[in-house]
């Protein structure tokens, strides 16, 4: 909410100097007449002093927003138990997952993305993976290993564990000649 309200006020900061600016370089250049003109000089100086005060309180507000620290949030599963509360980091739970993935011989250059639902953790793994192994028995691998550790270690639910093969990567390994 304070976010939405300091965009706006910044919106009515930057259109009130805008206007004010336009209107000064059309006042200097001759343009347009003196507000003395329409208002007196009692309403003149009580809409300046106005003016001034509201966008001086305004300047106030953006210059503490500028160098307060902001607190930062690292997203974290939390959980109840009967000793108390546990907080893991989305980091955390993206590291165990390509742990066990790691664990799936032939796949290769693993990425992990989570995802937490009312159903609990939905895990994309990317990988690439090496030429020579079958991609529908690795993908299945890939996911009961990754859901079976992550329930196993974390006692977070896992509600699906989705695999995306990026690539096939032919395996580097040179077949020594013995002759």
């Amino acid at each position: 909410m304070a976010k939405i309200l300091d965009r706006l006020l910044l919106f009515i900061y930057s259109l009130s100097i805008a206007i004010i600016s336009a209107y000064a370089i059309l006042r200097w250049s001759g343009l347009v007449p003196g507000l003395q003109e329409y208002l007196n000089s009692t309403q003149l100086q009580v809409v300046s002093i106005t003016v001034s005060a509201v966008l001086l309180l305004l300047s106030v507000r953006f210059f503490y927003i500028s160098i307060r620290r902001e607190r930062v949030h690292i997203p974290s599963i939390d959980q109840r138990t009967e000793y108390g509360d546990i907080q893991i980091s989305v980091e955390t739970i993206e590291n165990l997952s390509l742990k066990a993935a790691a664990r799936v011989r032939g796949a290769r250059d693993l990425k992990a993305r989570i995802r937490v639902t009312e159903a609990g953790l939905e895990i994309m793994i990317r990988a690439v993976v090496e030429g020579d192994f079958s991609i529908p028995t690795m993908t299945t691998d890939i996911q009961k290993q990754v859901h079976d550790y992550l329930q196993e270690t974390t006692g977070i639910p896992v509600s699906s564990v989705a695999v995306y093969i990026a690539n096939v990567a032919q395996s580097t390994a040179i077949k020594s000649r013995v002759e």
